[in-house]
């Protein structure tokens, strides 16, 4: 998403109309309007709709060389900033940010912050941050093999938690942009533990990204911006099924969609209807609509790389799709 701003995405839609006056005129597909823009450092990443009605984000990248402190911000259902809170205990002279992932059975903000490789909770009643867990850097697997706790581009990146989401029995599944790994933390646990390593998720510089829980169907459904393994030019993106087995064990990876390349796909929103909505942070600065099974239905805006969408703001980088 855009370095200073969140759009209001189209796939949002479906869910606002209920919330509108009886009076007002349906709004159709793809209409794109900006939410909120947002102060430095900027880029928010993804954009988390909690249950009390308010919406959350974190500036997740901090730009070469700045020691701003990352900040979470608090806004309205529609789009006044309310509240912010600066991140303590950043490393402010390494890449820092933060990223609001989602939200534990208390209503505490579920945060992964870069620069300590930590997975964080914020009471928003309070303001107090609280360092749940910290994700281990991975030694280097040996060649042609990646066992239960190890990486196989552990030597060039470090662990960057990336995205959450809560599954079966209460664990926190925890996407690694820098390591080719899910990370589980189980319930009531502070110790993360490999739960699935595989190649398929060795992006290099462009790692794994979005990561859902489909109870009915019980699957996780994660993202990959590339599966290039040099750090070269971007490839083909995936998004991924994994299964969750009654064991708690992962199934058998496979692949839904694969985008075209250089479309880094990144964070996603699913809908009522099952459908996919991901956002592209790559050169076509588009949102792809796929359905549950993977087909690709829509891209938008339809030419790629511009983002011109309708709004006063293109989209530039988009980085997630919420439904509101």
């Amino acid at each position: 998403m855009s370095a200073k701003r969140i759009l209001v995405l189209l796939g949002l839609v479906a869910l606002l109309l209920p919330l509108m006056p009886a009076s007002a005129a349906p709004r159709e597909k793809w209409d794109t309007r900006v939410f909120a823009k947002v102060g430095a450092p900027g880029y928010p990443a993804y954009v988390f709709k909690h249950r009390n009605g308010r919406v959350y984000a974190g500036t997740y990248t901090n730009p070469q060389g700045d020691t701003i402190p990352s900040r979470v911000r608090e806004w309205s259902a529609g789009g006044t900033l309310l509240r912010s809170w600066a991140v303590p205990g950043q490393d402010l002279s390494a890449d820092h940010g933060v990223q609001v992932a989602n939200a534990d059975a208390r209503g505490r903000l579920v945060l992964l912050e870069k620069s300590t490789s930590s997975v964080m909770t914020l009471n928003v009643r309070t303001g107090h941050f609280r360092r749940w867990a910290t994700l281990p850097d991975l030694p280097t697997c040996p060649p042609e093999s990646t066992g239960p706790a190890c990486s196989p581009n552990a030597a060039d990146y470090p662990a960057i938690p990336n995205y959450a989401t809560w599954g079966p029995n209460g664990a926190l599944y925890v996407t690694d942009y820098g390591q080719a790994v899910i990370w589980k933390i189980p319930r009531r646990s502070v110790k993360p533990r490999v739960w699935f390593a595989s190649p398929a998720l060795d992006g290099s510089e462009f790692g794994t990204t979005g990561i859902a829980f489909r109870p009915g169907r019980r699957d996780l459904l994660i993202t990959q911006g590339s599966t290039a393994t040099d750090g070269s030019v971007p490839t083909d993106g995936k998004l991924y099924r994994l299964p969750i087995r009654d064991t708690g064990r992962p199934g058998t990876l496979s692949t839904l969609w694969t985008s075209s390349p250089g479309d880094l796909p990144d964070g996603f929103g699913i809908a009522r209807s099952g459908h996919i909505y991901v956002a592209n942070a790559g050169l076509s600065n588009q949102l792809v609509e796929l359905g549950a099974g993977g087909r690709e239905i829509e891209r938008f805006p339809a030419v790629p790389g511009s983002g011109e969408n309708g709004s006063s703001v293109p989209f530039d980088t988009p980085s997630s799709a919420t439904f509101l």
